[in-house]
């Protein structure tokens, strides 16, 4: 080791050095006073520093003083030198230093003192690095679990969250959200919420929120309903979670044609629809088992359906919330969101706020011990067809290409397999088409039927004119259906673009029987012709051939 000794007695500075030599191989450097010591100590860093308490210019108490500002968080251990005696004066030499030793020096004390504090430092300055170490490692981690965290939000918040229509708290017990809320449209203009709730919180809880956000956003972008939405998650789920983790889930699909709302839920709080003047009409109610935790073969995807009025709001929010804790240990509980969405007298008068007040109140700051989440979502048609300025950005316009592709279906395939999520994912790879795909969603739906219904089927559309001819017409579909070996569609698309966008020629050929073009009632009032009706409204051009089996659509769009 290095040694500072400091002594103003020359003789007891040689004898020191001699001493220290006798019994081990240090390097011994030698100071007169307090100052010199200190300014040894700065060039030859040692490692222990002996200090006669009484010296001149600087006395030992002053030098070590100084030695221990510029030594910082290095553990230099100071043993005073001394004759004294007095209490007071060894009780000082330990304030400011580690020990002392008396004059005459006791050689084998001296020893034993010294390659104690040798064994001191050595376990300190292993413990300094560790902790370097440690605190290095959790620097790391730390700045991997917030790129990490970025990259989960991107994927699982990457949905309709900005809407205008849409107010909501996702507020995660720790870095990760075992939580997550998800929104988005599909190209038929429904718009489908998810709240999911996964066991536990933190990054085991948040890993199973992306392969779920993933099916949820690709699924909905490709026009699939929640019914195979929800079989898809818990398909994933069942395969990848481990026995006892699951999510508790509500998925649903808001239609403004009928002012409906599908749902399934399954172990979560209830959601509710409030009105303005009016609180709760009506309640989401939970009646499955969470996503996860049962097989493809026993699991049920049974949905409910509820009508709201244009201006309601949907809240949905999970259990976090209300097992958040007051000071006494007393939770929020379910009752509590009741009354204050109760008590939304206006429409003006936002329950969200309230509610989130509320907690807060109730809570006084204690430190939350779920993630927690709240949503409310305005059932307002206009505001929930608007634009996110994120989502523009992302749609911002881009050259389209020219491209063809055909598909062909077999009946054995039709009998399982929808067939237009596939076809539109191609679409919605055309830039500037995704701004128009609801429209291209309802054309390619009503040729495919009428090829399926019609054309392979060979169903009568005029059943349709009764309540009971559509109860046959269908039923008759189902049997068909079932039982039908031989049968085609082929679906072709064609797209060229233009100077303001893009022509894309839509065309869908049947293998069945034909009909009589001429024939064909296009009465909006009639319950049978209807979706041509409508086709040839969104349509540049529509033409028949090969005696009806082969119809030929020509949609033109131009950039919003």
């Amino acid at each position: 080791m290095k040694i500072v000794i400091a002594d103003d007695n020359n003789t007891d500075r040689l004898i020191l050095k001699r001493i220290i030599h006798s019994y081990g191989d240090h390097e011994v450097f030698a100071a007169a006073d307090g100052s010199e010591a200190v300014a040894l100590f700065k060039d030859v860093k040692p490692d222990i520093v002996l200090l006669d308490a009484l010296m001149p210019v600087m006395d030992g108490y002053m030098a070590a003083v100084e030695i221990r500002k510029a030594a910082g968080e290095e553990l230099i251990p100071i043993i005073f030198l001394t004759s004294l005696t007095e209490a007071s004066a060894l009780v000082r030499c330990l304030e400011v230093g580690d020990d002392f030793l008396t004059k005459p020096y006791n050689k084998i004390i001296l020893e034993a003192k010294i390659k104690a504090f040798e064994r001191m430092k050595h376990l300190h300055d292993q413990v300094r690095i560790q902790r370097n170490e440690i605190q290095a490692f959790s620097d790391h981690m730390i700045h991997e679990q917030e790129v990490a965290k970025r990259l989960f939000d991107n994927i699982a918040h990457s949905g309709n969250l900005q809407q205008k229509n849409i107010k909501y708290l996702l507020s995660p017990m720790s870095i990760f959200n075992g939580d997550i809320l998800l929104v988005a449209r599909t190209p038929s203009d429904l718009t489908h919420i998810m709240l999911g709730d996964f066991t536990g919180h933190g990054l085991p809880a948040a890993i199973g929120a992306l392969p779920v956000a993933d099916i949820f956003y690709g699924m909905t972008a490709k026009g699939f309903a929640i019914v195979d939405i929800i079989s898809e998650i818990n398909h994933r789920l069942s395969d990848i979670l481990p026995t006892g983790v699951f999510c508790c889930a509500t998925i649903c699909e808001i239609s403004y044609r009928d002012n409906s709302l599908t749902y399934w839920s399954g172990g979560i709080p209830h959601g509710y629809i409030v009105r303005a003047d009016q609180g709760i009409v009506n309640e989401i109610k939970s009646r499955h088992l969470p996503l996860g935790v049962i097989e493809q073969e026993t699991f049920s995807v049974e949905t409910d359906i509820l009508r709201f009025n244009e201006g309601d709001k949907l809240y949905l929010v999970s259990d976090g919330l209300l097992e958040s804790e007051s000071p006494g240990g007393q939770m929020y509980g379910d009752d509590r969101i009741r009354t204050i969405l109760n008590e939304q007298s206006t429409a003006e008068e936002a329950g969200f706020t309230r509610l989130v007040q509320a907690v807060q109140e109730f809570t006084q700051s204690e430190e939350q011990r779920d993630d927690y989440t709240l949503i409310e979502y305005e059932l307002n048609e206009s505001l929930d067809k608007s634009e996110s300025e994120d989502l523009k950005r992302r749609n911002q316009r881009k050259v389209p290409l020219a491209w063809a592709i055909e598909y062909s279906f077999h009946i054995t395939s039709l009998r399982h397999f929808d067939p237009l999520p596939l076809v539109l994912q191609i679409l919605n790879e055309c830039p500037g088409l995704a701004d128009h795909r609801g429209r291209v969603f309802t054309i390619l739906a009503e040729l495919y039927s009428n090829a399926l219904d019609h054309g392979v089927l060979n169903l009568n559309s005029e059943l349709k004119s009764t309540a009971q001819g559509f109860a046959e017409f269908y039923s008759t579909k189902k049997r068909l259906m079932d039982t039908l070996t031989e049968g085609n569609i082929a679906i072709r698309l064609s797209h060229q673009p233009t100077k303001s966008g893009g022509e894309l020629i839509i065309t869908v050929i049947d293998n069945g029987q034909g009909f009589d073009v001429d024939s064909i009632k296009t009465d909006k009032n009639e319950y049978s012709g209807r979706g041509l009706s409508l086709v040839n409204s969104l349509c540049s051009t529509i033409s028949f051939a090969n005696s009806g089996r082969q119809v030929d659509v020509l949609f033109e769009w131009d950039y919003s």
